[in-house]
């Protein structure tokens, strides 16, 4: 299999020692005209190896697309979008689906499992298809963290919305990506289930080394990162580290009353 080409540019801040990946003037434009709308406005952003960072903002302020852009997921319109060193704009849509699956990631609201399956072969499906083996080690870690050892055998159907998100989890952390990204990964779970997942993800930080980015609505789980980013009309405006629900809920009520 050929692999995902490293490629630099001395001319950007990126890459940087410590970097998990970034983004550099990352500007994203839909529509033309009187339709236009700026989501995301030459955002410079790194999200640093071994940290857990929260993006916020309100609805509409560009915080799901800047991880769909920062995930490889939606082309930026410009600017500079990295993995490590690899610039993403440099590669063709083969190169960037194997960078997804081999490198990044993904936990979304919606569980996205396949119902035939069971919770195992959910969690190492893309290594299936990728065709390469599981570090058996990494695995039998990631599944006791996530506490599933007891439910491999059962298929979707036959697990709760918390236990079907930690699946998930598993899945995400399964490959020992160098970056998980996690898109209100808690919105359709109850607060027990939630708190359960969130935790999974700040476990996986301290104990695994993993680097996660998470985007949420919500103060409570964005207590669990170690940092919070803060996005509005598609610019990055406030950060905030060791942050708490409530510190996070008053700087939310601040933007809010700002951009009122």
């Amino acid at each position: 299999m050929t692999s995902v080409p490293v490629t630099t540019d001395p001319l950007l801040p990126y890459p940087t020692p410590g970097i998990a990946a970034a983004t550099t003037d990352l500007t994203k434009v839909y529509g033309s005209g009187d339709t236009r709308v700026v989501a995301l406005d030459r955002v410079d952003i790194a999200f640093r190896e071994g940290e857990f960072t929260a993006i916020m903002g309100p609805s509409g302020c560009g915080k799901s697309t800047l991880m769909h852009c920062a995930a490889g997921l939606d082309a930026p319109t410009s600017g500079s979008v990295r993995v490590g060193t690899t610039e993403l704009s440099r590669l063709n849509d083969r190169q960037l689906t194997q960078l997804r699956r081999e490198r990044i990631g993904f936990v979304f609201q919606a569980f996205n499992l396949l119902p035939t399956l069971t919770a195992i072969e959910n969690v190492t499906l893309p290594m299936d298809i990728a065709g390469r083996r599981p570090d058996r080690e990494w695995l039998e870690r990631v599944i006791s963290m996530v506490g599933l050892a007891g439910r491999l055998g059962h298929r979707p159907a036959q697990l709760s919305g918390g236990q079907q998100q930690r699946v998930a989890v598993a899945r995400a952390l399964a490959s020992r990506p160098a970056i998980v990204f996690a898109d209100e990964p808690t919105g359709n779970l109850d607060s027990r289930a939630g708190a359960e997942v969130l935790g999974f993800l700040r476990d996986s930080v301290r104990e695994l080394g993993q680097t996660v980015v998470m985007v949420t609505h919500d103060p409570v789980a964005a207590g669990y990162a170690d940092r919070v980013v803060f996005l509005s009309d598609g610019r990055l405006v406030e950060e905030m580290t060791r942050p708490g629900p409530d510190r996070v809920l008053d700087l939310m009520k601040n933007l809010g009353a700002r951009s009122g």
